[in-house]
Formats: structure tokens, sequence, C-alpha cells
């Protein structure tokens, strides 16, 4: 069956669909690609039942995000949390240290950031190395397990400096499918939970990338318990689900 690029294709070291598809069980009849960015962790415990339920791996881009419990992600305060998920064997990649927003190339390979808090910062390439290794060793002293070498940029923003420099110090980027945005920070009031169900069961194809978090501010109507019939109904259509490959 035929493959869509599900990933950024802003340059050539990037994930592609088919470049992926090469980990695919050959018995399914597609393959697809979980997603799941830190956010403020909200629904990380549900989401990991979810998971075991249906034996699915998926691929975690973690961040130094402040939680609901008042923490960060990658505080030490998680470290039960994300030990279970490197024994569940799940993929893992960057999300940033400060979840910043790459904006707008500058001269001299630097590129324009803005932090969660408002402020803008300039980074050199040896700083946007920081910002995605910072997670990395974070992520290793928590788990004893260094991250994938992969990424993904806030809000999937990037740049052709920032990707340059993330290539330079050895992380892909990974985007997603456009119908693999499975809509949890959308409105609840203009996206109910059923209407994002139907959209994602209709549209997903094989290879596609889908995207979602561990808890959003915004959405008042969570979509994280979506994720249950969301996976039943992709195995019911006939696709298995695997790792981003860290190759």
């Amino acid at each position: 069956m035929p493959l869509r690029t599900a990933v950024l294709a802003l340059a050539a070291p990037l994930l592609t669909a088919a470049g992926i598809a090469q980990a695919a069980d050959a018995t399914c009849r597609g393959t697809v690609y979980l997603t799941l960015d830190t956010g403020n962790m909200r629904h990380a415990e549900a989401i990991a039942n979810i998971l075991a339920k249906h034996r699915v791996k998926a691929t975690f881009f973690v961040a130094q995000e402040k939680t609901l419990r008042g923490d960060m992600a990658l505080d030490p305060t998680w470290a039960d949390f994300w030990k279970a998920r490197v024994a569940e064997g799940h993929a893992f990649g960057s999300h940033t240290w400060r979840h910043g927003s790459f904006r707008k190339d500058e001269a001299g390979g630097k590129v324009r950031y803005h932090l969660m808090d408002g402020s803008q910062t300039t980074l050199d390439a040896a700083q946007i190395c920081a910002e995605l290794k910072a997670p990395d060793t974070r992520f290793a002293e928590l788990t004893g397990r260094k991250l994938d070498a992969l990424w993904r940029a806030p809000g999937g923003r990037t740049t052709p400096n920032t990707l340059k420099a993330a290539e330079a110090c050895g992380y892909r980027h990974v985007h997603w499918a456009p119908a693999g945005f499975l809509g949890d920070e959308l409105p609840s009031d203009v996206y109910p939970n059923e209407a994002l169900l139907k959209r994602a069961l209709a549209n997903i194809r094989d290879g596609d990338i889908l995207m979602a978090h561990l808890g959003i501010w915004s959405r008042k109507d969570p979509f994280a318990p979506m994720l249950d019939p969301l996976i039943a109904g992709l195995k019911d259509r006939g696709f298995c689900f695997a790792t981003i490959p860290n190759q």
C-alpha cells in the first residue's frame, strides 16, 4: 500500500514515512505512528494505561514544561513515570528544554526564539543544540536511557537555520501528517471529542504520524480519553502501531 509523506519536507535529513515504513509489520494493512508531546502531563498516567491496554508503543517528545501538579515534566518527581515508560519499550525524543517557538532566521545562522513567558531571544547553532540536548541529558539522569536521535519543535514550527543546527548536533525533526493532527489543543466547544474522533478514524492513512499531548491547559473537555476508541478503531481498520525508528 502506498505511503504518504508524514514528516516535514524542508530538508533532506528529515524522516519520511517512506523511510520509516521499513519497520512496518508485513502482516498489517498499514502502520501508523502515535507521538505524544509532554504538555501539562494532566493525563499522562491515563494515556499510559490506554497504551498498555492496547499494547501500543508510542514516541514521546519531552520538554521541561510546567505540569498540573506545579512541578515540571522532567523534574525528579516524574522519574518513576518516565522509568515505567522506558521499561514498556516506548521511544523518546527531544521537544526542546524551554518549549519555545523557533520563529525567524537571522544573520549568521541564528534564530529568533519566542519563550513561553512572552520574552524573546536569539539563539546561535550551539545554543539551539543545547536546547535539544538538555532534555536528553535530564532524561538520562532520570531513567538511565538517552533520548533517541529525534526531536519535535513546539507547535511544529521550524526554520532552515534551526533544522541545520539540529541535524549538525545529531537530531532529526519529526512533524505529523495533516490527518494525524488529533486536535487535542483545539477548543472543545468548537471541536468536540466525537467530531475529532470521527474525523481521525475517517482520514488517517498508512504511514501517518499522529500527534497528541499528555495534557493541554486550554481545552475544557480533554481529548485524552478518546485515544482509547481511536486506537481500537484504527486497529479494526487493520492498522498496526510502531515507534519512530532511531535511525
